[in-house]
This record gives structure tokens, C-alpha cells and sequence, in this order.
């Protein structure tokens, strides 16, 4: 049985609030309806998943709505399991998941990114965001500098 996290269903619920807001900030979208009993159910019998195959298709195809937005595989074109691992280093996933990713259900597919990001070992979430933070930005124009049209000697001029 392949379930869908009740935070992926929260995601859902707030990209179509997002996507179709409430025009008196009461009543909300039938695609935010739909979701949102999925998601009071399972809050009320204290499920963290919910089984796809029995999810109301209203529901369902509000998700995968959702889901086409998301990116599609984890991969950072370094795979390690070409080289032998049985985890890829650069994606987390097994090799059986990056051989068979393209026949993987959308519910099995987020089940895998779910695992990888919370184990978050795979460098996709530990050596590139390491950079990231480390950055100095000696290398990269500072982006202020990009947004003023007026140069900063003759504005003080003007006023």
C-alpha cells in the first residue's frame, strides 16, 4: 500500500490556497475542500499516511495537481550507484529506486523523496547546502548593485 504523508497533503492544501484564495476569507476552493476532509480525517484518527486507492478523486487529483508541480526526481547527476553503491551519494535513493524511478507512482515517488530528506544524508541536502551557506559571495556580483538604475554618487545630489 502506497500512502501519501499527511504533510504532502498540507502542501497540497496550501498551494491551492495559494493558487484559488478564498474571496471572502471564509469559503475555500473545492480543490482546498477536498484535501482538507482527507486531511481532518486523518488528523482526527491520528494517520500520518493516507492510502491513495481510497482517497475521494476529488481529493486525488487535487493532489496530483500538487504533485505536477514538484520536481520530478532527487538526482544532482552524480550517481554513485553506477559506480557500485547501493545508495546513490549525490541522491539518496537505492539503486533499485534510480533504476526503476521512471515507472514509480507519484505516492511511491514522494514516499522516496519523504525517506531522503529526513535521513538527509545524501549530498543533496549535506554538501551542496554546506556551500551554500558558506558562500561569501566574492564571486557573484552583489545583486543590490543590480536593482538600482541610479549609481550611488549621482544620487546623492539629487533630493
Amino acid at each position: 500500500m502506497a500512502g501519501i504523508h499527511i504533510t504532502d497533503v498540507e502542501r497540497a492544501i496550501n498551494w491551492w490556497r495559494e493558487r484559488k484564495p478564498s474571496p471572502d476569507g471564509i469559503t475555500a476552493c473545492a480543490e482546498v475542500r477536498a484535501l482538507a476532509e482527507v486531511y481532518a480525517l486523518m488528523v482526527y484518527y491520528r494517520e500520518h499516511e493516507c492510502d491513495d486507492a481510497s482517497m475521494p478523486k476529488k481529493a486525488l487529483d487535487a493532489w496530483l495537481a500538487w504533485y505536477a508541480t514538484t520536481p520530478d526526481a532527487p538526482c544532482i547527476a552524480i550517481c554513485s550507484t553506477a559506480q557500485g553503491d547501493p545508495v546513490c551519494k549525490g541522491c539518496g535513493r537505492t539503486e533499485d529506486e534510480v533504476q526503476h524511478w521512471p515507472l514509480l507512482t507519484p505516492v511511491e515517488k514522494r514516499i522516496v523523496w519523504r525517506r531522503i530528506t529526513m535521513q538527509a544524508t545524501a549530498w543533496r541536502f549535506n554538501r551542496y547546502a554546506e556551500r551554500a551557506r558558506m558562500a561569501t559571495g566574492v564571486d557573484h556580483p552583489d545583486a543590490a548593485a543590480f536593482a538600482d538604475p541610479v549609481p550611488k554618487s549621482s544620487a546623492k545630489g539629487k533630493g
